[in-house]
């Protein structure tokens, strides 16, 4: 049985409160199936609110102790509360991170695609310059060549 530390969801619609509760990872978010409530969290208050979170630090550390993986966001206020270190937490989800693979692969094509069309934009400039170079050259090299007979 693998235990977390996670936030259960009450209060009425639009007015979210959270209990931080001990309960098993497989259960569902609000099952009922909780081992105990180790805190409170009411997202309604200001940031610097004290009551905004409410922790029972003893019950955690001894639920911690046992082997209780704390979920991001609980983690985070044990983090701010100085229980556990800081750590960076990835923000990103699987879904997220399907979304930045698949943008980054829109824009290596699109690079493609832009480089492409330089190298068509410069060989087309080139063929352009060439095919003046000759016709500038073939002008000058005839008049001399008119005024020497002309002579």
């Amino acid at each position: 049985m693998a235990t977390v530390i996670r936030l259960a969801r009450y209060g009425a619609k639009k007015r979210p409160y959270y209990h931080i509760v001990v309960t098993d990872s497989r259960n569902a978010r609000n099952s009922g199936n909780i081992l105990g409530v180790v805190g409170k969290y009411d997202p309604m208050l200001a940031r610097d609110n004290e009551k905004r979170v409410i922790l029972k630090i003893d019950e955690i550390k001894e639920w911690m102790a046992r082997g209780a993986k704390p979920s991001d966001r609980v983690y985070r206020f044990l983090a701010n509360a100085g229980l556990v270190a800081k750590r960076e937490i990835p923000t990103q989800t699987k879904k997220n991170q399907k979304s930045e693979k698949t943008l980054q692969k829109i824009k290596d094509k699109e690079e493609k695609l832009a480089k492409i069309a330089e190298e068509k934009a410069n060989a087309e400039a080139a063929a352009k310059a060439a095919a003046e170079a000759p016709a500038e050259e073939s002008t000058p090299a005839e008049e001399p060549a008119t005024e020497a007979s002309a002579e």
